[in-house]
């Protein structure tokens, strides 16, 4: 098996594991901080497995341009979700 073929496997996998895992729970916790709440422990684990995820598959996506768009969109709600959970625990601590 070429490296593409193997490349393809994983990214379908990969896909599947985001439509069906990882976006449901992104959109969660992003309803959750746009709440005002804040995050727990297993909300945290959860974000620094798909941050650690993200660095290990980047040179794949650097390989396959078709799949850029999606991962910058992927990243962007994840960006969002911690820079708002972020705000929220600040506000938090001050109360």
């Amino acid at each position: 098996m070429d490296s593409t073929s193997a490349d393809q496997g994983m990214l379908t996998v990969l896909v599947e594991r985001l439509e069906k895992q990882r976006l449901p729970r992104a959109l969660a916790l992003k309803e959750k901080v746009d709440r005002g709440e804040t995050l727990s422990d297993y909300d945290i684990s959860f974000l620094e497995e798909v941050f650690t995820d993200s660095t290990n598959i980047k040179p794949m996506i650097e390989r396959h341009p078709e799949y850029q768009l999606l991962a910058g969109k992927v990243t962007s709600l994840y960006r969002e979700i911690t820079e708002k959970a972020l705000a929220n625990q600040q506000q938090s601590d001050q109360a």
